[in-house]
């Protein structure tokens, strides 16, 4: 029902209550219908997030290598497989250990009591008892406890901003509303998980749990799915080519072997075993695992808290920003942004302004007028409580108080009498003694106060007062999306010791107008620009009024905002129209958590990797459907942060832009990483293959080959975890989330350098065999030959395109600590007993490690001349096409 165009008599007959309230026995009866709380959905145990990370298609490949190995008895290789698939479950688990829990948060936010009226009498009680028809008691400082229409108003002024995104509080009254408003428009209804103000009133409970404002957007986390990452979509699918192609080339040598070489049954198996473990490049998920968690360390130490692994890589290929406005563009703070007097219009916000306030104070008898008017005529208390601004009463009055303190006015003041503010005749005044003389000072309402005065300040005298002017101000700084304010004072007589209405009906003087807005943040400004700069396309989606959101967005410097749209707008649209109008607007006013919801959605339509950010309650279901979900991390609820796949701990939009470069040096480093690991886990594979094809013995055993998969690659591939972004990286546009993550180039280099890897060992093995040399030193040359080809190799996609060695390889000292670790454990592998018992090598001299290292330079040299052939073919493409 649409309980605001609803009588208050209406409402009650439909709820079968009452002014005295519900009788108890009709209580008892709803009470059994539902209780006032959210529903929650059943979530995954602990031992199903673990397993989870067993489905995956190469998982599965070396998990049945492992079990075959068991069978034909060979217990120690299938201990070493299970260790290596167990070790990157854990990595993976403990990564994504922290899971989201909105509903909970949620439930947190409803207020645990409530005063009603049962029967005529007050009660107290729980919160999740109330059903449709209590009438409710609203006091200050109280948590809604579901949604109201309000039956009666004192001076009720509302904090909806969690949920409608308005940063200004809503004076609420009984009043019934004729036409169809939007949501933060109602302003007879009071909805569960708001903060009462100030003032008093009552309201009768018209809608409770899953029902309410809040229990929809419940029920919109619980439809909204988890997204997959572009990442994962593309690690899935690379997985799925490495498993197609691996299965068929054991089928093609199982035939092979059946058909032309006699090989028993253990052997085959044993062999097959070998390929599977050798093209698999086990340590893959773990690196990927290793490099994403740096990053999420380096993001934390920016104010950025990534809650799930992934979501750093989707940061780099994020090509949309929706913001929320409050709290997020702006400061979510009421402050003075304009003073216009009779002769000037004073911007408060430039900083030479805020420098030159104590001057400008001094100087101009208006300016002064005005600052006491904000400092005399005022309810509002600021406080900061660990170091956070906090303001007791209303917010605009805040704004005043916050401005007046910065002018640093010194007088002697004592208050005599007040009429205080009410929504029936809009102003407040004051009766106030200052340095020996009475003044009334009046504060309200434009369109109130202008009625009020004869006179206007300019410089220290009086003149007649000119309304055109002031009409024509008022409408200037209204465009601009500002509440105005009316300051107005007299003197009068010592002999005054009361005030009365009647004695601001003459004689009032207009010092000037106050501009007031929640004004956006300096650094987000500064984070539009840079995001433009990348290719980034900016969106405001708020709650609040169309005119206010469209000054936001100028002052922050969006594009598209001549045609902002607002909700009533939104929802004429279908789907596909409004994916086809979505990426041409910059600005979305008067919104609700169902619109934020499609807005997301239809960017996505359009192919877009979409980060969506906010504070409030209204934000969550946005936030869980976009691909990036960014909460606020001080003034954000809690709600928002579970749902969120990244938390802000600095509040700052500008951490974003910081967390989208960080998000692009991981991407080019994941790239690098699977550039090196995928040839020489191929190389390896290559090995086993040709010498099935040759009829020749395996170069390698499976434990020899896992420990170049998992213990060199892991460890090389931590170096390049660490490589410094490029320095256009920022410059560049959002790369295109279709795109995949091995083209042509990566596959030619892959070919390339596996095939010259396993041609490398293959002659090292027979200079070795012509030198009648034992399978153990053959073996632990051909693991040293493949271990400096990966260093060399790892070196070269330091820079997939250009030189290898610059300035920056200095840098890295990760780089030079994995080669150093590497370097102690192949010695271990060839000197140590112990290693030569587990992996079954043996000691080899310095010309046979000399031997390795050429191998490795050839590797370098070869991989280094073809990025130069390749940089000059495609300079010379460049240029015929120009």
């Amino acid at each position: 029902m649409t309980w605001y165009k609803m009588t208050t008599e209406q409402v009650l007959t439909a709820l079968e209550s009452g002014r005295n309230g519900l009788d108890k026995a009709l209580r008892k009866v709803k009470q059994e219908e539902g209780s006032n709380t959210l529903s929650k959905e059943k979530e995954a145990s602990k031992l199903q997030k673990f397993l989870h990370h067993f489905h995956d298609l190469l998982i599965y490949v070396l998990l049945v290598s492992a079990v075959l190995k068991g069978i034909s008895g060979d217990f120690i290789d299938m201990t070493i497989i299970l260790l290596v698939v167990i070790i990157n479950a854990v990595i993976g688990y403990v990564q994504e250990a922290k899971a989201t829990d909105s509903l909970d948060s949620l439930t947190s936010m409803m207020s645990s009591e409530a005063v009603i009226l049962v029967d005529g009498e007050k009660e107290t009680v729980k919160a999740e008892s109330l059903v449709a028809g209590d009438i409710v008691y609203l006091s200050p400082g109280d948590i809604i406890p579901a949604d109201l229409r309000v039956i009666e108003a004192y001076n009720l002024v509302i904090d909806e901003a969690i949920l409608t995104g308005e940063s200004t509080p809503v004076e609420k009254n009984n009043h019934t509303l004729e036409e169809d408003a939007d949501l933060g428009d109602h302003v007879n209804m009071a909805y569960s998980g708001t903060l009462v103000n100030s003032g008093t009133g009552k309201g009768i409970v018209v809608q409770i749990g899953d029902q309410t404002e809040i229990g929809k957007i419940n029920q919109h986390l619980k439809s909204v799915g988890s997204n997959e990452t572009p990442l994962i979509k593309k690690m899935k699918q690379l997985n799925k080519q490495i498993f197609l192609f691996l299965m068929g080339l054991i089928l093609f040598l199982v035939f092979f072997s059946l058909f032309f070489r006699d090989l028993s049954a253990s052997e085959l198996l044993s062999s097959m075993i070998a390929l599977a473990v050798s093209a698999v490049p086990e340590g893959l998920p773990a690196v990927l695992s290793i490099i994403l968690s740096v990053g999420v360390t380096r993001m934390a130490r920016q104010h950025a808290i990534i809650k799930k692994m992934p979501a750093v890589e989707t940061l780099g290929s994020m090509g949309v920003i929706c913001s929320d406005k409050t709290g997020t563009l702006t400061k979510n703070e009421m402050a003075v942004v304009a003073l216009v007097t009779a002769e000037e219009t004073i911007d408060t916000t430039l900083e030479e302004v805020e420098v030159a306030s104590i001057r400008q104070v001094e100087q101009d008898e208006s300016v002064r007028k005005m600052a006491e008017i904000a400092s005399y005529c005022n309810d509002t208390k600021i406080t900061y409580k660990n170091g956070v601004r906090e303001v007791i009463g209303n917010p605009t009055e805040g704004a005043l108080l916050d401005w007046a303190n910065h002018t640093a006015l010194v007088e002697e003041e004592h208050d005599i009498s007040k009429i205080p503010f009410d929504s029936s005749y809009k102003y407040m005044a004051t009766l106030v003694e200052i340095q020996d003389k009475r003044y009334i000072y009046l504060k309200g309402a434009p369109d109130v106060l202008l009625n009020m005065v004869d006179f206007q300040l300019v410089d220290k005298r009086t003149e007649t007062f000119e309304e055109e002017y002031w009409q024509q101000k008022i409408s200037q700084q209204a465009t601009k999306g500002q509440r105005i304010l009316a300051a107005a004072f007299k003197e009068v007589t010592k002999a005054q010791t009361t005030l009365a209405h009647e004695d601001l009906q003459s004689g009032m003087i207009l010092a000037g107008l106050f501009g007031i807005i929640d004004p956006p943040k300096k650094e987000a400004i500064e984070a539009v620009r840079i995001s433009r700069k990348a290719g980034i396309s900016v969106k405001m989606i708020t709650g609040d009024h169309k005119d206010t959101a469209v000054a936001i967005a100028k002052e922050i410097g969006l594009e598209n905002y001549q045609n902002a749209l607002v909700g009533k707008d939104i929802e004429q649209l279908s789907d596909d129209e409004l994916a086809n109008v979505v990426l041409t607007n910059d600005v979305y006013a008067r919104t609700t958590p169902e619109h934020k919801l499609r807005l997301v959605h239809a960017i996505q339509q359009n192919g877009q990797i979409v980060g969506m950010t906010g504070d409030g309650v209204n934000d969550a279901p946005a936030l869980k459907q976009a691909d990036i979900g960014i909460a606020m991390g001080i003034k954000g609820t809690e709600v928002t942060k579970d749902a969120a796949d990244m938390v802000l701990a600095d509040d700052n939009f500008a951490t974003i832009t910081v967390a989208i470069k960080e998000g692009r040096r991981v991407y080019e480093n994941l790239k690098k990483t699977i550039y090196f690991s995928l040839p020489t886990a191929f190389a390896q594979g290559l090995l086993v293959v040709v010498s099935l094809l040759l009829d020749k013995p395996l170069p390698l055993s499976s434990v020899q080959i896992l420990w170049l998969n998992m213990v060199t690659t892991i460890t090389l591939s931590f170096a390049l975890g660490f490589e410094p972004l490029a320095k256009n990286g920022m410059d560049q546009p959002p790369r295109n989330p279709k795109e995949n993550i091995l083209d042509r180039y990566a596959v030619f280099r892959i070919v390339y350098v596996s095939l010259m890897l396993a041609a490398l060992g293959f002659l090292v093995n027979g200079f070795l065999a012509g030198r009648n040399a034992s399978e153990a030193v053959m073996q632990t040359t051909l693991i040293t030959t493949i271990v400096f080809g990966q260093v060399f190799y790892m070196i070269n996609c330091r820079e997939i395109y250009h030189f290898s060695i610059n300035k920056s390889i200095l840098s890295n000292k990760v780089l030079w600590l994995s080669l150093l670790i590497l370097f102690i454990l192949q010695a271990l592998l060839i000197f140590t007993p112990i290693m030569h018992l587990a992996l079954g090598t043996a000691v080899i001299g310095w010309p046979y490690i000399k031997l390795a290292l050429l191998s490795g330079i050839v590797v370098f040299v070869v991989v280094e001349l073809e990025k130069l052939f390749t940089r000059t073919l495609n300079n010379h493409n460049n240029y015929e096409s120009s």
